[in-house]
């Protein structure tokens, strides 16, 4: 009875702890993602037809992971690519075509637009998926959804899964909105909260274990786990995950920001300082201006062309030892209340978001973030018991 006790109060802290300390900010380096430890599964993979999902994040010690499984005489028969491309340039919903990658041959198959699950055809000369990509630990963040269609399509066709396990640059806390089955889509899959708390690896142990794929139990899932990581820590990533995440700091800011991409509020896209500003062309006392233009990873950003006016908030994640842990609505409520028309603040693409139609009306009702916080709490307290099961590190 006494172990089961001291159990209980370990999960209790474990589910709870990252929210009620501060969290600690490292570089990418100090923490050993799963690419990085060879020795566990390259006996895997050896004599095996190996496709690879990963993009410009999924290195090894600065080398690409496709040129690291090749010099270890791996044999890479193709490589699948996410959302933003195999190179990672490409713009936010942009539609990328398969490719054959100029340096190695390999052929590249797109997993994004119609074709974001791998078919039967896709998978008839691979023997094992490795599957690594940088997440960044929010729901709407696509790459959780490219590998719950991986998953399911291996369990579909026996094919085993190694998922190579990278830090969550947002797994301090948990937060946020749980999203409901009528507003599943590919920016969010899952009955989970806006930020999840779990890294990537975790997460695939989730989508296994609460069945949320087809044949989720014929899976052969494997996760190669991470040295010197816990979900205390911020880490300043080192590659830049996609086009419009450049820095650590827009990574902090995009659980908060990300909720303006469903409104006629411009995040910065098309400037030097994606998801660090917001603002419009209406907002004239805003205190800081800036004008989206086309540029790489936005050739059609919001507001083209035109001076908007919001606030800059470049500096903000420097404050994050004494920032709550958690997302910021203020910004939201505050840019809703000081729009000249607020019945076109909102577009349909919010809910999709917010994975609820509730935030949009709480927020036109004037509740408080307060308020709008508290009626999430039942369902981030039911989440963080499921949650609780699928940990690999403190």
């Amino acid at each position: 009875m006494k172990q089961i006790f001291f159990s209980i109060l370990y999960l209790v802290s474990f589910s709870t702890a990252c929210q009620s300390t501060t969290p600690t900010l490292v570089d990418y380096d100090d923490v050993v993602c799963g690419a990085n430890r060879l020795a566990l599964y390259l006996p895997l993979i050896q004599n095996k037809n190996v496709a690879v999902v990963a993009n410009q994040s999924s290195t090894v010690d600065n080398k690409h992971l496709v040129d690291t499984l090749l010099a270890n005489n791996i044999i890479i028969s193709k490589i699948f690519c996410p959302e933003h491309g195999f190179r990672g340039k490409a713009d936010a919903g942009e539609i990328i075509s398969d490719e054959i990658d100029l340096k190695t041959g390999i052929p590249i198959i797109s997993l994004y637009g119609s074709h974001k699950k791998p078919t039967k055809e896709d998978l008839n000369d691979v023997d094992i998926v490795i599957f690594d990509l940088q997440d960044v630990g929010t729901r709407f963040y696509t790459y959780i959804s490219t590998l719950t269609y991986v998953m399911e399509s291996c369990a579909e066709n026996n094919i085993p899964v190694i998922v190579l396990d990278r830090p969550n640059p947002n797994g301090y806390f948990i937060d946020g909105p749980i999203l409901e089955n009528e507003f599943s889509s590919f920016v969010g899959l899952h009955p989970i909260p806006v930020v999840y708390g779990m890294t990537i690896g975790e997460y695939a142990k989730l989508v296994k274990g609460e069945h949320w794929i087809a044949e989720s139990d014929k899976l052969d899932l494997t996760v190669i786990p991470m040295d010197n990581y816990d979900h205390n820590l911020i880490v300043k990533l080192k590659n830049k995950p996609s086009p419009n995440l450049p820095n650590w700091q827009s990574v902090y800011l995009y659980p908060s920001l990300c909720f303006f991409e469903g409104t006629v509020m411009s995040i910065g896209r098309g400037t030097d300082f994606p998801f660090q500003v917001y603002g419009h062309p209406d907002l004239e006392t805003g205190s800081f201006v800036f004008k989206p233009e086309p540029n790489e990873g936005s050739s059609k950003p919001k507001h083209n062309g035109t001076e908007c006016y919001g606030l800059n908030l470049t500096g903000y994640a420097s404050n994050y030892k004494t920032n709550d842990n958690q997302i910021n609505l203020s910004w939201l409520i505050d840019a809703y209340n000081t729009v000249p028309s607020k019945e076109d603040f909102f577009i349909s693409y919010f809910e999709k978001l917010a994975g609820t139609a509730s935030l949009r009306q709480q927020i036109a009702s004037g509740l408080s973030e307060e308020e709008i916080r508290s009626s999430w709490q039942p369902g981030l307290d039911k989440f963080k018991k499921i949650r609780s099961k699928y940990l690999l590190y403190p």
